[in-house]
């Protein structure tokens, strides 16, 4: 299990980079079509559509890292006052909902892929960019989620049975910023 998690962090951390840089250019190419437009009055050929195919590798490019890290937004309003079995059933709870859920969008993201390429559906505009990419980005993004959440649910599941406290790793990026409010 441990080399199945090495693996995948690797993997979302290769598709959170390239997810960065989906983002540079959606800026990039954003930054250059409003200057093209209101400066020279001639907007970039195509900006919309490539910033549309890049949102969906920026987004769901970033959800397996997001879990990794356990940095989703949740309430802790209970959790943190509940006992480690509390907060480990919890965590198995939140788990098995982003299962159920990301099962389905993954099971609906195949089929729209599918299609996609069989209808070669491509966007409307100057420039036609073939839909297909983003929807099979989508389908592995959340592939790749759902692999970490069965990892999540076997791991809670060990933190739940021996009653252990569910380590948080910082990430270094921050923590600075909870050793200051620390004191």
């Amino acid at each position: 299990m441990q080399l199945i998690s090495k693996i995948l962090e690797r993997l979302a951390l290769a598709v959170l980079l390239v997810g960065g840089i989906g983002m540079l250019i959606s800026m990039f190419l954003g930054t250059a079509d409003v200057v093209g437009t209101q400066v020279l009055s001639q907007p970039v050929p195509g900006a919309r559509e490539i910033t549309e195919s890049t949102m969906v590798l920026i987004v769901f490019g970033a959800l397996t890292y997001g879990q990794i890290r356990r940095s989703h937004i949740r309430v802790e309003l209970l959790y943190t006052r509940l006992p480690p079995r509390g907060r480990a059933a919890l965590d198995i709870l939140a788990d098995v909902c982003g299962l159920l859920f990301f099962g389905l969008l993954l099971w609906q993201a195949i089929n729209e892929a599918q299609f996609s390429m069989q209808i070669e559906e491509a966007t409307d505009g100057l420039i036609r960019f073939p839909l297909y990419p983003a929807r099979i980005i989508l389908a592995t993004g959340t592939a790749l989620l759902i692999v970490r959440l069965v990892l999540d649910v076997i791991v809670d599941l060990g933190h739940l049975i021996a009653g252990t406290e569910i380590v948080q790793e910082i990430d270094p990026a921050y923590a600075d910023l909870i050793e200051s409010d620390s004191k």
